[in-house]
């Protein structure tokens, strides 16, 4: 299966995330539950240095619990705060922009006579494309404050939200890293949305998506589209099942294998087939 991208959008990446990185004093880094290893940016080491950090697991309700808390464990035992959420959920969104409020407060200068903040507390936002940041945003200041869209790169300038109780926050554009080269990593965040359309092709990811959930969670599939286990199939064998199971056919009866593909993605990215996570493994590099 092959994916591209563009490394242009790499190179905007890195020097924007390095220019505003000086201005906060806390970075918060979005991650997909559903994939946060191959969502993590390698860069954001280099880039925020010493900088205070939050890791964000995004889109919980569509992940594994059991994976999603396996991850939240090991990101712990390596001393790097981390919580998983749902941004839609304001409850949650609420705890944690508390948590923050804490946090950042003891990171802006203050007055050396009074003690009093010098300024409101600044936070940067960072993540890939469509791993819910606009959403997050809008959540945590109850009102429509960026535009948000289910595809990639939607938001396109920073800018600057004022939230109540002295906390200014920085949201950036969603863009891509240096970490297409690994064949997995790229299927991972093209079945997330990740990747816009046009730099794969539907039929190969949807028929990679379904071999994988015959390896990992065949269960789903039982359930979702009455695939039985058997000897004999690959990705495009489930996708063949799926046409036919869903009634996706052409002229004479034979599979349209290209509508059974956005049927697979669309319902993987909806949740509709169940809590998946695609990272299984907990190397956090």
């Amino acid at each position: 299966m092959v994916i591209q991208w563009f490394p242009g959008h790499m190179t905007k990446a890195r020097r924007l995330l390095a220019e505003n990185v000086a201005l906060v004093d806390l970075v918060l880094e979005l991650r997909d539950a559903r994939v946060p290893v191959s969502g993590a940016n390698p860069l954001i080491n280099e880039l925020i240095g010493k900088k205070p950090r939050l890791v964000v697991f995004t889109k919980e309700d569509l992940a594994d619990p059991r994976m999603t808390q396996a991850h939240l464990d090991h990101f712990r035992a390596l001393g790097t705060t981390a919580v998983a959420l749902d941004v839609r959920d304001r409850r949650k969104v609420r705890k944690l922009l508390a948590e923050i409020r804490v946090a950042a407060s003891t990171l802006v200068p203050t007055d050396r006579k009074t003690g009093s903040a010098l300024r409101a507390a600044r936070l940067l936002v960072a993540g890939i494309p469509n791993v819910g940041k606009s959403t997050l945003i809008n959540t945590f200041s109850d009102r429509s404050a960026t535009k948000t869209g289910a595809l990639p790169g939607v938001t396109r300038a920073k800018q600057w939200i004022r939230l109540a109780d002295g906390v200014e926050l920085l949201d950036t554009p969603g863009l891509l890293w240096p970490r297409i080269d690994d064949e997995e990593v790229a299927f991972r965040l093209a079945v997330t949305g990740s990747i816009g359309e046009g730099g794969f092709v539907n039929t190969e990811l949807a028929a990679s998506l379904l071999t994988y959930l015959y390896g990992a969670y065949p269960e789903l599939l039982r359930e979702r589209y009455g695939i039985v286990p058997h000897a004999g199939l690959d990705g495009y064998a489930l996708l063949t099942e799926v046409a036919g199971r869903r009634g996706l056919l052409v002229q004479k009866g034979e599979p349209d294998h290209e509508r059974a593909a956005n049927v697979v993605l669309s319902e993987f990215r909806q949740g509709k087939m169940g809590r998946i996570t695609l990272d299984r493994d907990l190397d956090h590099a």
